[in-house]
């Protein structure tokens, strides 16, 4: 299975077009965490670029990350915590080497291992309606992060993390809130997946099967004889932008690029109104993380045109303290407009093609 992974206004007359690429020719991009260096296709305009130092330099300030190494306000750590440890992978920064973010982040990943040791791997927080999204984002953090960290009980908290993933897969295919077989929905099945593909490319067993009923259950969600969008659940109830992004980028993940499936649902996409790109578009952040993924690995003809919008309102987003704010928290709204602005650094595993 190949692995895809995955201020308030800068400038006053800022438009999209400030965000198309300086230059579509490969240029080199400097690794600024790790010193190493990729050839690719770079659209960071300096405005970008700008936007994530400061929402990096607001996630590592004094005080904003707690004493036992998470961030959030109590309600949603564990996400919160995940967003901010891949925001900063996705510059190419590695926990514990040092550098401007290397303890911070070490810091955050022992967060996680002691949210495991303490939960039995469970990685949620307990009683939470989002506690199966919470431990896939963990699950995700954590195999990114696995073989960069010299940690070696982030390999197994990950391999715990993932067993709970198994176990929880419901008889329909998918999986629900809690870290129980009961129930199924489109969201925190394609969290799940998102999270054992990535965890299957670190080198973690995970079986076949688990992946093939997964994918035939978000399939199910399709309204494929119609627009191609995606539902909550099969059956009743009307598709969605949000999760229409987060089915079709699961079924790219998977090796599904080139069905029918995924074919509609990218087109689906693309053809939903220009609204989806306006500032306070409902669930932002988390349509956006998706639908940048999937966008990508639709093509350079359809990210050239997609992300300079979607760069433009982000960015127009900040606020002067580097932050973003947003459904889960400044620290999960912040990593998350990060990861979706940062896609073309494609340091991160489930950022390339």
């Amino acid at each position: 299975m190949k692995h895809y992974s995955i201020t308030k206004t800068l400038v006053a007359t800022l438009t999209a077009a400030t965000f198309v690429a300086a230059s579509v020719q490969p240029v080199r991009a400097q690794d600024e965490g790790s010193g190493e260096q990729v050839v690719g296709v770079v659209r960071l305009t300096p405005e970008v670029r700008t936007a994530i130092t400061k929402g990096l330099d607001y996630l590592a300030k004094e005080g904003l990350q707690k004493a036992d190494g998470s961030w959030g306000s109590g309600q949603n750590d564990v996400a919160e915590t995940s967003a901010a440890l891949m925001a900063f992978m996705l510059k190419g920064y590695i926990p514990g080497r040092g550098g401007r973010y290397g303890v911070v982040m070490e810091n955050g990943l022992t967060y996680l291992i002691n949210k495991g040791k303490a939960q039995r791997g469970f990685l949620g927080t307990p009683n939470n309606h989002a506690g199966m999204y919470e431990h896939g984002l963990a699950v995700l953090a954590l195999s990114e992060a696995w073989g960069q960290s010299k940690n070696p009980q982030v390999g197994t908290a990950l391999r715990a993390g993932v067993d709970i993933i198994l176990r929880a897969q419901s008889s329909l295919g998918g999986w629900r809130y809690s870290p129980l077989p009961s129930d199924a929905d489109l969201s925190m099945t394609v969290m799940q997946l998102v999270a054992l593909n990535s965890a299957h490319e670190s080198g973690i067993q995970v079986p076949t099967a688990t992946i093939d009923k997964a994918v035939k259950y978000v399939k199910s969600c399709q309204d494929i004889e119609g627009s191609g969008g995606f539902k909550y659940m099969p059956g009743g109830g009307e598709v969605g932008f949000a999760r229409s992004a987060a089915g079709v980028m699961s079924l790219i993940m998977t090796g599904q690029r080139n069905t029918k499936e995924a074919q509609k649902g990218l087109a689906f996409l693309k053809a939903y109104p220009d609204k989806k790109f306006e500032k306070g578009y409902p669930r932002f952040h988390y349509a956006h993380y998706y639908a940048v993924q999937a966008i990508y690995q639709s093509g350079e003809m359809d990210f050239q045109k997609w992300f300079p919008k979607i760069a433009a309102t982000v960015v127009s987003m900040q606020a002067p303290d580097g932050s973003w704010s947003g459904e889960g928290g400044p620290a999960f709204a912040t990593g998350m407009s990060i990861l979706i602005i940062g896609v073309p650094y494609r340091f991160l595993p489930i950022y390339q093609r």
